[in-house]
């Protein structure tokens, strides 16, 4: 039970350290709006560069939302970048994958784009939680239920 606890704690250390939401939702939404491309791999290539960028760009929609995930120092110009393909989607891909891909993918690059590393409630929040948890600690010890 402790070393699926001490994965989850970890996990969360991660997610905290990057724009985590953001980046999720913009790969969604890129694999939303592929999931809804109908056409196979040889009407594509029958239909010409408007049936490729049908799949082109929400493959770097996903491809910029895992980009976000891994490596958030870039995420200004991964968001940026991703915003203009998602709404690229909107003329190439079935309106933006019915309109479900497109606003999960302005959305989550719009988070990715806002997100700050360092923002003073994020700290209050952490220092809260150790807080609490010395607390806990301590009304353990002193044998009385938390």
């Amino acid at each position: 039970m402790s070393e699926r606890a001490g994965f989850r704690s970890a996990f969360r250390r991660w997610r905290a350290d990057r724009p985590f939401w953001g980046g999720l939702l913009l790969a969604l939404g890129g694999a939303e709006v592929l999931l809804t491309m109908k056409a196979s791999m040889k009407v594509m290539l029958h239909a010409g560069m408007q049936g490729l960028a049908g799949y082109l760009l929400p493959t770097l929609m996903v491809l910029l939302g895992v980009l976000i995930l891994f490596n958030p120092a870039q995420r200004l110009f991964y968001s940026i970048t991703g915003v203009l393909v998602t709404l690229g989607t909107w003329l190439t891909s079935n309106l933006g994958g019915f309109f479900v891909g497109l606003l999960l993918g302005v959305v989550g690059s719009s988070l990715a784009f806002g997100w700050l590393p360092d923002q003073a409630p994020r700290e209050r929040r952490r220092r809260r939680r150790k807080e609490a948890a010395a607390a806990v600690v301590a009304a353990q010890q002193a044998g009385e239920p938390a």
